[in-house]
This record gives structure tokens, C-alpha cells and sequence, in this order.
């Protein structure tokens, strides 16, 4: 053998257990205080000017000049473990700014900023004890629900975190404001009945107002009060509501029960920011109302797989539409659970449901109407011939699976224009039959479209 040839061990690097540089050292432990930071920084969900984005902003900073003056002492293994430890700071950094300024968390706070003056207009009855709202309030409310259920998260943690919040908040204000005015207690009773009646009559027009200030709290209008001080103030009002000497008098009892059932349902609302910061609601993904709806989708899916593919899709038709009526069931049994991001998921799987119901109807008509012999009206045949055109259409888009900037999407939506311009120039020469099916002809192209939007708009729960 040839001695030459044997390897001699080498002096040990300095990255060896118990033998390394100090540098690098440090570089490691300024490392592992950057990773803890780094799930706050991705479920950020607040805006550039809140304290805890500054107080992040100032850690990784300070992290950023500490990587900074570690002396390198020319060697290329520090140099490049400094070089990785600030781009994973500078990562982190950017993300919190993303996190911030996402168009999306923009849009969120804009439309909150709305809610915010609506409430600022309607509120000053709240404080003075009154419960009136306009129709109006209500339904701006609904609507800005409405639009913050819409904002899309594309998945994003901060994003989902940020539309809970907001919509958590902008729903408590809605249902203090349908509790106060729908269910008011059923008493009061005359203060001529008991002593007690005045005192729950006085506490009852106290918790009148909290309404007003737990309105203001939630929508971030009131700089004066604090959610600590409107929780003791409530707390205060049962504690004297329990107090109380009714004499075994059913109806005062009852009335005293109300009362205090209002008051824990404000102080419930007061958890809610707590309770938001401390779980994982805001991730629907293991909701069991969402499981069941993708349980349903992915067997909806199954069966336009199946019906799309089939070489004879005739067959099918009973069976599949039959199953397809059965999911539709299913949804409706759903739970909400007052979430709106829950009712939303339902709404669209229900439209998934249906539209794959439709094309089979439509497929169905076709294929009898093949078995009839008969004179035709021009006009009704020029009807026929589109839905035959928007039934092929519709399979496409059962099967799109893509964005708004793919080019598939814009064919496809050429296609539906052009079917609707064809339905526009039939003229009916007032036969009532042929005006009834191009109606309906242009509803169904419509509901298409509308199809083809709902399937591209990247929305996610």
C-alpha cells in the first residue's frame, strides 16, 4: 500500500463542537433571537403606525446593527454566516413592511375607517340612554360586513387575522345595536311595585349608555374610555343587581335576570379582542362548518369529473343531479355560526352546487329537444342554437381553473359576450314563447359569467 496516498487529519474548522470562533457565536445566538420574533412578525396584522409594528420594527433593527459589529477578522466563513444572518433580518423586516401595507390590510382599514364614521354619526343616542338607529345605520353596517367578508387573504396569516378582527369587531357593533333595539326587556315595572324596580329601572338606563361606550371602544372613537374601566363599571351593575332584596317577587326577579343578561352579553363583546389575540379563529381551516363544506365541494368536484368525462353523459344525468340536490341539503344544515366568512364559504359552495346543476338541466333540454320533430319559429331556433353555444361554454367553465389575468379567462369571457350580443340581436317578432326562452337565455349566460368571476377572484376564507 501506498503510504503516500493516506489522508492525514486537517486542522479542526472553527465551526466544531466546543472549538468554535466567537464571532460566529454570537452570530448564532443574535440568530436564534431573530427566530423567536419571527412568528409575530408573519402573523402581523396591524398597520405601520401601531406600537407593536414599531416595537418589532426596533428589534430587528437593533438585531440588524448588532449583526453589524461582529468583527469578521477577515475570515470568509464569519463573512459569510454576518451575510446570512442580516439578508434572514432584512427578510423579516421587509415582511413586517409588507404585512403593513398589503393592499389588501389597506383596503380592510378603509372600509373599518367608514364604519368607523358611520358610527361616529349615529351614536350620540346611545349615550344618552336611547336606543333609536335609522334604517340606514343598519344597513351600512350589513353592507361594510358585507364588503370586509369580500376582501381577499390569498392564505395569507396576517391577512386572515386582520379581516377577523375587523369584521369581530364591526359584527359585535351590529348585534349590540339588533339586541337594544329588537329585544328590549319585556318589564319595566312600575317603581310603585317594589323599592328594588327603581334601582334595577336606574341600572337598566345605565347599561343604555354602556352600549354607547362599547360601541365607540369597539370602533376605535373613544380615546377617554377603556375596555379595563367598562368592564368594571359593568361588573359593578351586576354586583348591585345582585345586591338586591327582591321578596321572592317572581316578576321583579325576572326583570332583575334580564337586566343582568344584557350586561353580560356587553361584557362578552369587551372579551373579544383578547379572545381574537389568544386563538386561532381567525383560521378557518379546521371550522368544522368549513370541513363540511369541503367535504361537499370536493364530492361536487368528483362528480363534474366524472360528468365531464363520461362518454356518454346522458346516462348520468338522473343520478348525478339527484346526488348534486342531495349536497345542496347539506349545505343549507351548515352552521354559520354568526360568522360571515362562514356564511360566505356556504353562499359560493351552494353557486358551485347549483351551476353544475344548471349545465345538466340545459344538457338535458338539448337532448330532448334533438327528439322533437316539428316547424320552428326562426327567431326561437336562432335561441336554441345559443344555448346549444353557452351549454359548450359552460363545461369550459366548469373546468377553468385559473385568474383573471389568464388569457383562458378572457376567451372565455369573449365567448359569453358574444352569445349575449347574438340573444340581443333575435328579434321575437312579438311571439311571447321566443321572448321568454331569450330571457331566460340571457339570464343563464349572465349567471355564467358571473360563474366564471366567482371561480377567478382568488377569494379564500
Amino acid at each position: 500500500m501506498d503510504t503516500s496516498q493516506t489522508c492525514e487529519p486537517g486542522p479542526t474548522p472553527s465551526m466544531d463542537m466546543g472549538n468554535q470562533h466567537p464571532s460566529i457565536s454570537r452570530l448564532q445566538e443574535i440568530q436564534k433571537e431573530v427566530k423567536s420574533v419571527e412568528p409575530q412578525v408573519l402573523g402581523f396584522s396591524g398597520l405601520s403606525e401601531d406600537k407593536n409594528y414599531k416595537r418589532l420594527e426596533r428589534i430587528l433593527t437593533k438585531q440588524l446593527f448588532e449583526i453589524d459589529s461582529v468583527d469578521t477578522e477577515g475570515r470568509g466563513d464569519i463573512q459569510q454566516a454576518r451575510k446570512r444572518a442580516a439578508q434572514e433580518t432584512e427578510r423579516l423586516l421587509k415582511e413586517l413592511e409588507q404585512n403593513a401595507n398589503h393592499p389588501h390590510r389597506l383596503e380592510m382599514e378603509s372600509i373599518f375607517q367608514e364604519a368607523q364614521a358611520l358610527v361616529k354619526g349615529e351614536i350620540a343616542p346611545f349615550y344618552s340612554g336611547g336606543s333609536c338607529v335609522s334604517s340606514e345605520f343598519e344597513e351600512g353596517i350589513q353592507d361594510i360586513i358585507l364588503r370586509l367578508t369580500h376582501v381577499k387573504t390569498g392564505g395569507k396569516v396576517s391577512l386572515r387575522k386582520a379581516r377577523y378582527h375587523t369584521l369581530t369587531r364591526v359584527c359585535a357593533v351590529q348585534e349590540i345595536i339588533e339586541d337594544c333595539v329588537k329585544k328590549q326587556p319585556s318589564l319595566p315595572l312600575s317603581e310603585d311595585t317594589h323599592p328594588s324596580v327603581a334601582k334595577i329601572n336606574a341600572v337598566m338606563c345605565e347599561v343604555n349608555k354602556a352600549r354607547g361606550t362599547l360601541i365607540a371602544l369597539l370602533m376605535g372613537v373613544n380615546s377617554k374610555e377603556t375596555c379595563r374601566h367598562l368592564s368594571c363599571v359593568l361588573s359593578g351593575m351586576i354586583a348591585d343587581l345582585d345586591a338586591l332584596d327582591v321578596c321572592g317577587r317572581s316578576e321583579i326577579r325576572n326583570y332583575r335576570r334580564e337586566v343582568v343578561e344584557d350586561i353580560n352579553k356587553l361584557l362578552k363583546c369587551l372579551d373579544l379582542e383578547e379572545e381574537a389575540d389568544t386563538t386561532h379563529a381567525f383560521d378557518l381551516g379546521q371550522n368544522h362548518s368549513i370541513l363540511k363544506i369541503e367535504t361537499v365541494l370536493k364530492r361536487m368536484r368528483e362528480i363534474k369529473t366524472e360528468l365531464l368525462q363520461a362518454p356518454n353523459p346522458p346516462e348520468l344525468y338522473l343520478s348525478c343531479k339527484t346526488e348534486l340536490q342531495g349536497l345542496i341539503g347539506q349545505l343549507d344544515e351548515v352552521s354559520v355560526e354568526k360568522n360571515p366568512c362562514i356564511r360566505e364559504a356556504r353562499r359560493r359552495a351552494v353557486i358551485e352546487v347549483q351551476t353544475l346543476i344548471t349545465y345538466i338541466d340545459l344538457k338535458e333540454a338539448l337532448e330532448k329537444r334533438k327528439l322533437l320533430v316539428c316547424e320552428e319559429h326562426p327567431p326561437h331556433r336562432a335561441v336554441w342554437g345559443v344555448l346549444e353555444h353557452l351549454s359548450e361554454i359552460q363545461g369550459e367553465v366548469l373546468s377553468f381553473d385559473g385568474n383573471r389575468t389568464d388569457k383562458n379567462y378572457i376567451r372565455l369571457e369573449e365567448l359569453l359576450t358574444k352569445q349575449l350580443l347574438a340573444l340581443d340581436a333575435v328579434d321575437p317578432q312579438g311571439e311571447e314563447r321566443c321572448k321568454a326562452a331569450r330571457k331566460q337565455a340571457v339570464k343563464l349566460a349572465q349567471n355564467i359569467l358571473s360563474y366564471l368571476d366567482l371561480k377567478s377572484d382568488e377569494w379564500e376564507y
